[in-house]
Order: structure tokens, then C-alpha cells, then sequence
């Protein structure tokens, strides 16, 4: 089954691509796309592509230093 999802913010596209019949390498990704917002902080567009496994790695890192500064803050 095909599962294709995107979401867009001012700086960034994000998208995951996922088809849990294929056995292809490359059938399971998630991107990341900059966009050119005029920001000073924006920069040439670019994309960085990750397999769903790595993804799942980054989201754990994210989870557990992004809610730990957010309990610390607030």
C-alpha cells in the first residue's frame, strides 16, 4: 500500500513517501526541502532525503532534547 503525505511552513517542505509492499531500496524515504522565505536566516533551496529508519532516529533525538529544553523552560 502507497502512503504519500506532505506538509508545507513558510521555510520548509516536508514530505514521506512510504509503500509497505515494496522491498525496494528507496521505497521508504522522508524529505526535507528548504524554501526561499527572503528570511535573512533562509538559504538556497536544498533537500536532505532519509531513509523512514532514520527518520525514526532523528524524530527519538528530537523528542528527547526538544522536550526536555521545553520542561526546563516553561
Amino acid at each position: 500500500m502507497r502512503y504519500t503525505k506532505s506538509k508545507s511552513t513558510k521555510r520548509f517542505n516536508f514530505g514521506i513517501d512510504r509503500n509497505t509492499v515494496s522491498h525496494q531500496k528507496g521505497a521508504n524515504t522522508v524529505t526535507i526541502g528548504t524554501r526561499d522565505s527572503g528570511s535573512p536566516f533562509s538559504t538556497a533551496s536544498s533537500t536532505i532525503t532519509m531513509t523512514v529508519k532514520e527518520a525514526l532516529a532523528l524524530q527519538s533525538f528530537l523528542n528527547d532534547h526538544i522536550g526536555n529544553y521545553e520542561k526546563n523552560v516553561g
